[in-house]
């Protein structure tokens, strides 16, 4: 499942600040419900690249892959990440994504789904995982239509808006090879 035609993802780079700094003010009460409380300097150009500097540190490392979506018009839309990636014996990464409320249903979050799995594999990782609140039935629909399975369920895995959410688990083997 490709991009629709004009949006794009890209490497997150430091110059991305502004835009995703814009991106996160215009979409605060949409992505509210799903992300931690944010201080203010969050939705600001500096504090989106204090943030992108931690996130680059962390992709240098090899414990994140980080991108940026584009619409057309260039406005940042949303991201996508594989991030925990784990190396050893278990060659695998927890991916998570959004996509700007006004850029819904159009296919951008399976599309990005499906390349962050394309970027995994690149990487040479076995599995991806992920986890929606239980309340998030979109995201769920999305990786089920991309082939991940529900595995489990995680009580109170995540400190979010006040309390500790339950979280339902999704996993995907993305191959069987032997370790290289």
């Amino acid at each position: 499942m490709p991009l629709p035609d004009g949006y794009s993802l890209q490497p997150l780079t430091l110059e991305h600040a502004p835009a995703l700094a814009a991106a996160y003010a215009r979409n605060r009460e949409h992505l509210a419900p799903w992300d931690p409380e944010r201080p203010e300097e969050f939705y600001t150009p500096e504090g989106q690249a204090a943030s992108l500097v931690e996130r680059l540190r962390l992709e240098e490392q090899g414990l994140f892959s980080n991108f940026t979506l584009f619409a057309p018009d260039g406005d940042v839309v949303g991201r996508a990440n594989l991030q925990n990636i784990i190396r050893g014996t278990m060659q695998g990464g927890t991916l998570g994504y959004w996509v700007d409320k006004d850029h819904l249903r159009r296919g951008l979050a399976a599309a990005a789904v499906e390349f962050l799995e394309e970027q995994a594999l690149a990487l040479g990782l076995h599995r991806l995982e992920a986890g929606t609140m239980v309340e998030n039935l979109p995201s769920q629909r999305v990786l089920l239509a991309r082939g991940f399975e529900q595995y489990g369920m995680a009580p109170k895995l995540l400190f979010l808006n006040g309390a500790w959410r339950d979280h339902v688990l999704f996993q995907k083997v993305l191959h069987d090879r032997p370790l290289s």
